[in-house]
């Protein structure tokens, strides 16, 4: 991804229309308790709560002196910055669509449920989607494809959506974070200055000792579903999907084209759209299916009529136009992003953030915790890395610090935990994609839990910093 993007900072903005850090807060007070009571309370969907965000900052910044001008362009970069993930979530769910259509997710639950066992289900999925997102370097591809298939072999073996759902995310995320071909890796080096693979190097502990720690545990889950499924759901299960689809290894063309094409390089949305054809195609020779039909449930999805109503509600998808509930969402939370930057709320608060620094330690950490903060006001990963990326790289010179512990605290912290945000576009689409709230998977999400939390142990107790700064541990501890 090109970076086309500069966040503002203090300095750029007008004296006369630069809020306070007091008067700054009140829109995010506002975005908080919107989401919060609205979503919570009330019940509704994130598009209402972001709406009434949106006005209320769009006020704030006419009371401030911004023009509607000034605040269109605001909303603009706000959508700009995200447009390669609104393209590339229309883009999947066009994608899954055509897969189930060409047998290819039926048939990898097919033989998934031949392969795997309820003890090591888990694990397994976590290391598998690790593997996979280390390869193409997308954690939302791996989620859009194996993580739906994942997701009805754990229902055929009697493990919660929750837990398959967390598994799949954490090894999406963690084989996304150490792979050269991620876009958020690549753009995490690019906006500090570091060369790919020192980042990639300074995050290999935590990463490790984070998935590794997330592994261990859902051993630990898999030993407690052992023996739990129900007498001849498998088979059940395999005799609805054979009797609809023709399961084969043929049908994992689609599959196998679209990885060729992600390790050759080739960017995430051309790679996405060439494996939806691949499913068009797969499905009219494989499956029998007519031109037009094939295209239609690219554009409309799924109604499978399995005999089964499990396997019927797991393979049943909304097509490119399924994806609008998801875009409305995405669309409305990058608007807010857009105009929290325009309005310089983000701009004072992160100089107000460099003020209170006193110590390297405090640094690293007071990042992640911005990068974790922007990450639910602008509900997109760029904005988390790009913010505290460009704005806080002066200062870590001033500290001393090499320019990859500044990537790797705002990777660290903003790549994964996006997905933990229901209204986040990571939060939104792996809820949709997967038929899981974000709610419901969150406390399955390990990895997402984990990697800020070992971020800020090892800025703590100064394991895997550089040596020099590893005398202000005892202080920072103080």
């Amino acid at each position: 991804m090109s970076l086309n993007f500069t966040p503002t900072t203090v300095d750029d903005l007008d004296p006369e229309r630069r809020p306070s850090v007091a008067l700054a807060l009140v829109p995010v007070f506002a975005v908080v308790l919107f989401l919060g009571v609205g979503s919570a309370l009330l019940g509704f969907d994130p598009h209402v709560p972001l709406l009434w965000s949106i006005v209320v900052t769009g006020a704030f910044g006419h009371y401030l002196g911004y023009s509607w001008d000034d605040l269109y362009d605001g909303i603009a970069n706000g959508l700009l910055m995200g447009l390669q993930a609104i393209l590339i979530l229309f883009t999947i769910y066009a994608l899954i669509a055509t897969w189930v259509a060409a047998g290819t997710i039926p048939a990898m639950m097919y033989y998934g449920l031949e392969l795997l066992t309820p003890t090591v289900f888990l694990p397994a999925t976590a290391v598998l989607a690790a593997a996979v997102a280390f390869s193409i370097g997308s954690s939302w591809t791996t989620v859009g494809t194996l993580g739906v298939a994942f997701v009805g072999i754990g229902s055929g073996l009697g493990i919660s959506g929750p837990m398959t759902v967390g598994a799949v995310l954490s090894g999406a995320y963690a084989g996304d974070k150490q792979s050269p071909l991620s876009d958020t890796t690549n753009l995490a080096a690019g906006v500090t200055n570091t060369p790919l693979y020192d980042h990639i190097r300074r995050m290999r502990t935590g990463t490790v000792i984070a998935f590794g720690l997330a592994v261990a545990i859902f051993a630990v889950l898999g030993l407690q579903t052992s023996g739990t499924v129900p007498t001849g759901r498998v088979s059940e299960i395999q005799t609805a999907l054979a009797g609809t689809y023709s399961v084969s290894l043929l049908v994992f063309l689609p599959l196998m084209f679209t990885f060729a094409l992600a390790l050759r390089g080739y960017p995430a949305l051309p790679t996405l759209v060439a494996g939806a054809i691949a499913g068009v195609f797969t499905s009219i020779l494989l499956q029998g299916s007519g031109f037009v039909p094939a295209w239609n449930v690219f554009l409309n999805g799924t109604e499978p009529g399995t005999g089964l109503e499990l396997v019927d509600e797991l393979l049943a998808t909304g097509g490119l136009t399924g994806s609008a509930w998801t875009i409305t969402v995405v669309v409305a939370a990058l608007a807010l992003g857009g105009l929290l930057e325009k309005t310089g709320v983000l701009a004072v608060l992160a100089h107000r953030l460099s003020q209170g620094v006193r110590s390297s330690r405090t640094l690293i950490a007071g990042t992640g915790i911005s990068a974790i903060f922007i990450n639910a006001l602008t509900a997109q990963q760029y904005m988390s890395i790009v913010l505290p990326g460009m704005t806080l790289r002066n200062l870590y010179e001033e500290f001393g610090l090499d320019s990859d512990e500044l990537s790797r605290a705002v990777e660290a912290a903003g790549t994964p935990t996006g997905a933990l945000i229901p209204w986040h576009a990571g939060g939104v689409f792996m809820a949709s994609a997967t038929g899981v709230s974000t709610l419901s998977y969150a406390p399955f999400y390990l990895f997402g839990i984990l990697s800020p939390l070992v971020l800020f142990a090892m800025v703590l107790t100064g394991f895997g910093v550089p040596m020099r700064h590893r005398s202000e541990a005892a202080q920072t501890a103080d």
